[in-house]
């Protein structure tokens, strides 16, 4: 049988010739007249009419659809003359593996693999076609959407569960959209949403918020029952823009400032938040170049003894100076250092100052005391990261001074925190603390399974604990359960003599770290005149109680 279909056809549709690979093209089992009719057989004759009427040549191509699979055949019709008679001579030939290869590279420039949706591309050029319409009283919205800690959600169920939500989140987007709306997948967790036409601000705002409660429902992936919210943020055209890529901005603003104000609702775009952008991008550039020029310092905050004042210990914290010399709290720039991903660089340079001022350290706060650095759970989570931290901890001679500080998320997410890093450190003898217990994804069972040195309670239970009885209980609980699984426990953010009475008096906790006690001290303040840790632990412990308290205002929030 020969590769390629050959037939031939009078001006009246009859075939004269059809070859083997014509035969099983066209659904014939013998001869025209033996054959079923078939859609192909019907085509076929057709068009050879038509051609020979007209005398045209043609290519074409043409589908084939069989119980097996779709066939796709390339087919050229010429006439001839022979023996005075007009025939059509049709030669067919396959290229179905050319074009399903065709098919899917075009899905791969065009369309996102995962979810089926059009990619960033495709709507680019959607909406840039709306543009050059212009129409006079054409709107449409467009809406950048992202879902909320995705990142967790990856870390603690494994990504193919996150491909799975992804997915499923698509498919909750595409739910009631027109033929004139688009859905993009434009990257990792990120959607784009075209509404075409739209009316008004507020029916576009009604369609966002069905489509939230529509986001807001659990999914039950693999036996898992997963909630995940979604920021969305939206621009309309004409007001918020003329082109695309200031509708997209605008769009992706808007929905920064839902992130910033608690996640999982849906904002528009105003003119307020580009503002805002502007000096969002002011403060990134101003921190790369801080990291750049290593314009940080430490300051150091000590975890007291409170039943004998002795000081067991300090922590590092990590303060910025400005370009006007002015000293910036981590609030202003962790978050965004962790988001850019130059918090491995600032966490080095922590140690660096260490290093640096191990003297003046010693000689301050004793030999002995430990010193706590704070690492974040998206670095305590990396490999890569923490196998070069313990490194540089190591390099310094005395690692087993070393203290980590991770947030309770670090120990529940599957990056095997515990199996996998935690034993570098062990091995090193540098010790894990659990910071800020209780804000996170605390619970008591979850407590139980975590392998640390040190459980910090956050300060949130601490404020006047003696007079909230919920959450004495929930410190007496802690502080049990901490106790029979040997990790040390230490309060947050002492304010008050009473506090610290409480503490005393009712509980078993013997460590506290707050501004009662101590404000974080920079090293240079205690060049001039620096008493031993001896000396320094009979000063705090010969005051009374009111010399002690802090001189900020009492409602003034503890920052570390």
């Amino acid at each position: 049988m020969l590769p390629t279909g050959v037939t031939v056809q009078d001006e009246q549709g009859r075939f004269l010739l059809v070859n083997d690979a014509a035969a099983a093209q066209l659904g014939m089992a013998g001869s025209e007249a033996e054959s079923p009719a078939s859609k192909e057989l019907d085509h076929r004759r057709t068009t050879g009419m038509e051609l020979l009427r007209t005398g045209s040549h043609a290519v074409a191509e043409e589908c084939v659809n069989s119980d097996q699979a779709r066939q796709v055949f390339l087919t050229t019709h010429r006439p001839v003359r022979i023996a005075d008679r007009n025939l059509l001579l049709s030669s067919s030939a396959d290229i179905s593996e050319q074009k399903a290869l065709e098919d899917q590279l075009f899905r791969s420039a065009y369309y996102d693999e995962l979810t089926g949706l059009p990619n960033r591309g495709v709507i680019e050029h959607r909406v840039n076609s709306l543009l050059k319409r212009d129409e006079p009283h054409g709107s449409f919205a467009l809406a950048f959407l992202d879902i909320d800690n995705f990142k967790h959600i990856n870390d603690y169920y494994g990504h193919p569960l996150g491909d799975a939500l992804l997915i499923e989140v698509a498919k909750r987007l595409g739910m009631d959209l027109r033929e004139t709306d688009m859905l993009s997948r434009i990257s990792g967790d990120e959607f784009l949403l075209l509404l075409n036409p739209i009316q008004s601000e507020q029916e576009v705002a009604e369609y966002i918020r069905f489509t939230l409660e529509r986001l807001r429902a659990p999914y039950f992936i693999d036996g898992s029952e997963i909630f995940a919210s979604t920021s969305i943020g939206i621009s309309l055209y004409p007001e918020h823009g003329r082109s695309y890529d200031l509708l997209r901005q605008n769009a992706d603003i808007a929905m920064y400032r839902v992130k910033n104000d608690g996640k999982g609702s849906a904002a528009f775009f105003d003119s307020g938040m580009e503002r805002e952008a502007l000096a969002r991008m002011k403060v990134e550039q101003s921190l790369r170049l801080a990291i750049l020029e290593k314009r940080f310092c430490c300051a150091f905050q000590t975890k007291v003894d409170i039943r004998t004042q002795d000081i067991k210990g300090i922590e590092a914290l990590v303060r910025l100076r400005d370009d006007e010399g002015v000293i910036q709290a981590p609030g202003t720039f962790i978050n965004l250092a962790v988001e850019l991903g130059l918090i491995d660089e600032l966490t080095h340079l922590v140690l660096a100052e260490i290093v640096k001022s191990i003297d003046l350290i010693n000689e301050t706060f004793g030999p002995d005391a430990s010193i706590s650095i704070n690492v974040a759970a998206k670095q305590a989570c990396n490999p890569e990261f923490m196998r070069a931290f313990a490194l540089a901890l190591e390099a310094t001679g005395y690692p087993e001074r070393f203290m980590i500080e991770v947030t309770e998320d670090a120990f529940v997410t599957k990056n095997h925190f515990q199996d996998e890093i935690l034993p570098i450190f062990r091995k090193l003898g540098v010790r894990i603390s659990i910071d800020d217990f209780g804000t996170g994804y605390s619970s008591l069972s979850a407590l139980a399974d975590i392998t640390a040195d040190e459980i910090k309670i956050d300060r949130s239970f601490i404020t006047d604990i003696h007079k909230r009885p919920r959450s004495q209980g929930i410190l007496r609980a802690i502080e049990s359960l901490s106790e029979a699984l040997g990790m040390t426990v230490i309060a947050e953010g002492i304010e008050t003599f009473e506090e610290l009475a409480y503490l005393q008096a009712a509980t078993k906790i013997r460590y506290a770290q707050g501004y009662y006690f101590s404000r974080p001290i920079f090293l240079e303040e205690l060049r001039p005149s620096i008493p031993v840790a001896s000396e320094a632990r009979a000063s705090l412990a010969s005051r009374p109680p009111q010399e002690n308290r802090p001189t900020h205002a009492r409602g003034e929030r503890y920052r570390r």
